[in-house]
């Protein structure tokens, strides 16, 4: 059984009222009731590709933390426009890095 993580994380928080989130357990069981602990790591892998590209925010404390860099328990929901904003800049500001032997032409 393959799951689309990103879609069901989407569906997740876009039933939410603005503002309001979700935790990784309710997309898990979402995902799949019965094995959803073993889904848990997925979500969370899933979820900072989502933020990373400003389709999502992650919280911790009830406050956007760094994709890149958050730990423990944390919360998905939509992205402000200014999160959004902010997450497509860093994005940009990350550097390419090219794979051994390759070139730019």
């Amino acid at each position: 059984m393959s799951i689309d993580m990103e879609a069901v994380i989407l569906e997740i928080v876009g039933k939410l009222p603005p503002g309001k989130s979700a935790s990784s357990e309710e997309v898990a069981r979402a995902a799949d009731s019965e094995r959803w602990q073993r889904l848990t790591g997925h979500v969370r892998a899933t979820a900072r590709g989502l933020a990373r590209q400003g389709r999502l925010t992650v919280l911790r404390h009830n406050k956007p933390a760094d994709p890149d860099t958050f730990k423990g328990v944390y919360r998905l929901r939509l992205p402000t426009d200014d999160e959004r904003a902010a997450a497509l800049a860093k994005a940009a500001e990350t550097p390419v890095v090219e794979a051994p032997g390759e070139t730019e032409v």
